[in-house]
């Protein structure tokens, strides 16, 4: 998968060079470079075939559509990663300190059913001991 990937990276490097290059000639044509731009002309189509040939081992490739909205936004798509990560950790930090508040409140609710409740709670805590 990973050789597909690298080959259609390749590819569109190419691909984008040639385009570029195609830019410089038609912007400033000279009748002489002609042969050039057909040339040119001719390997962006054979690279826009060979991209489309690698079509099919990208396939399952699926890409967030947050990653275009970066793109869109003219943001770098290498940090949806990174705000990715950044907001899972910071879910994960949430998540850990409603842990932690659950864990004592139920310790405080453990001591104060045992002051209310004392023959129930030694019951309870009985049958806690059997199960575990």
């Amino acid at each position: 998968m990973s050789s597909s990937l690298e080959q259609l990276e390749n590819q569109l490097e190419t691909f984008i060079e040639n385009v570029r290059q195609i830019g410089i000639l038609v912007s400033d044509f000279q009748p002489q470079g002609q042969q050039v731009l057909n040339q040119k002309l001719q390997n962006m189509i054979t690279n826009m075939q060979d991209i489309d040939k690698l079509r099919s081992a990208v396939q399952d490739v699926h890409v967030p559509l947050e990653v275009f909205e970066y793109i869109d936004g003219g943001r770098n798509p290498q940090l949806y990663t990174k705000d990715c990560m950044e907001k899972a950790l910071t879910k994960n930090e949430q998540v850990n300190g409603r842990i932690d508040s659950y864990k004592r409140f139920k310790a405080m609710l453990l001591v104060e059913l045992s002051h209310v409740f004392p023959n129930e709670m030694t019951r309870y805590r009985a049958v806690r001991e059997e199960l575990s």
